[in-house]
């Protein structure tokens, strides 16, 4: 067996050989190569191909990772408002369910990315190296054919002064054998090379499609957890700024605010409302009188104090409360219970509708 191993090793040896000796001589251009322009596009196109399709492999891969990493980081950012947003405080377990639907959707996204795009991508560039493998293992069977066929053609000059038919019969033989390992693997790259650059547009369509996919549900489902997030805690600074967020409210006929809802500043700003001055107007007894107000008070319907014109709009925050848009005329009666009175709340209904609750009186002006 040894003796086996010897000739295996020393045949092998002798091709290794045969193959340098022969690139050599056709690199010096002392003996001619067997071109085949067709094949060497087909080689440049994968060339590119593989290229293209490693670079896109490891950039995802980049991409995945940087993901996972921003998922870990949202996951302890939620975990840390989760913990400063006190559980007394209004919409604490919206917040908690947001938080925590956040977090799934981030599992979620790093997962498809993985399964349905970076195993697809990793599956379509597994291919490339078993192809180029094939491609050198045709490389080498072409200088083997070219090989022979050269000394097949020193063989033919000398044999015919010789006429050593013998050797020549072998050296036609092995020329034909090594002719046919090399057309068997040339033929089959003809086919294969090409379709395989054809497969890249159907795979870069299904793989990028998938990708997009991915990424506008997992941006759209995010969207809509910031904005409840964003209403929650909006929700919030306004219970704050009427000074009814020290408790959460346990009914939902908790007393209301001693201050007004501020409408926005900018806004306050360049209207120059002076809040204070307007609630001279008003009287602390509900708003049975008016002081100091140029609110005309002349053929007002019974149960009517005066009327007064929205100047900012306003969504009621609760459902005792009334919504009006800028330019609605609003009639200001008196409370239904003196003692619910608030200082910057007025009791109204807006003309022309039944709607009825209260208001913040900085948000309008007497008319």
């Amino acid at each position: 067996m040894s003796e086996n191993k010897g000739i295996m090793l020393a045949k092998s040896v002798q091709k290794h050989a045969g193959r340098a000796k022969e690139k050599i001589l056709q690199n010096l251009g002392k003996v001619d190569r067997t071109a085949d322009e067709i094949f060497d596009d087909h080689l440049n196109n994968f060339n590119r191909q593989q290229a293209s399709a490693n670079k896109l492999q490891k950039e995802f891969n980049n991409y995945i990772r940087c993901v996972r990493a921003a998922q870990a980081a949202s996951k302890t950012l939620m975990d840390a408002v989760c913990e400063i947003y006190e559980p007394q405080w209004s919409g604490y377990d919206a917040l908690q369910a947001q938080t925590g639907a956040s977090e799934s959707l981030w599992a979620d996204f790093a997962h498809k990315l993985g399964d349905q795009v970076l195993i697809p991508l990793n599956t379509y560039t597994g291919q490339f190296p078993e192809m180029k493998k094939k491609v050198e293992k045709r490389n080498r069977k072409l200088i083997d054919y070219d090989g022979q066929r050269h000394s097949f053609q020193n063989l033919q000059a000398n044999a015919n002064k010789r006429k050593d038919d013998v050797k020549l019969t072998k050296g036609r033989e092995q020329l034909e054998e090594a002719r046919r390992t090399y057309e068997i693997l040339n033929t089959e790259l003809h086919d294969e090379l090409p379709a395989l650059y054809d497969s890249r547009i159907l795979f870069l369509v299904t793989n990028l499609q998938t990708l997009f996919a991915t990424e506008q549900v997992f941006h759209n489902e995010t969207s809509k957890i910031y904005s409840e997030l964003e209403a929650i805690v909006d929700k919030l600074a306004t219970e704050s700024q009427r000074g009814s967020n020290t408790l959460r409210k346990q009914t939902s006929n908790a007393i209301k605010t001693s201050s007004p809802v501020q409408s926005p500043v900018n806004k306050l700003n360049n209207a120059n409302i002076n809040s204070s001055n307007y609630q001279n107007q008003i009287t602390t007894n509900g708003g049975s009188s008016l002081a100091n107000s140029h609110a005309n008070t002349a053929d007002l319907p019974a149960g009517v104090l005066y009327r007064v014109k929205a100047t900012y709009g306003y969504v009621k925050e609760d459902v005792d409360e009334l919504s009006f848009e800028i330019g609605d005329i609003i009639r200001v009666i008196e409370y239904d219970d003196p003692e619910d009175q608030e200082e910057g709340w007025l009791m109204g209904q807006k003309e022309g509708t039944t709607e009825k609750g209260l208001f913040p009186a900085n948000f309008t002006r007497p008319i």
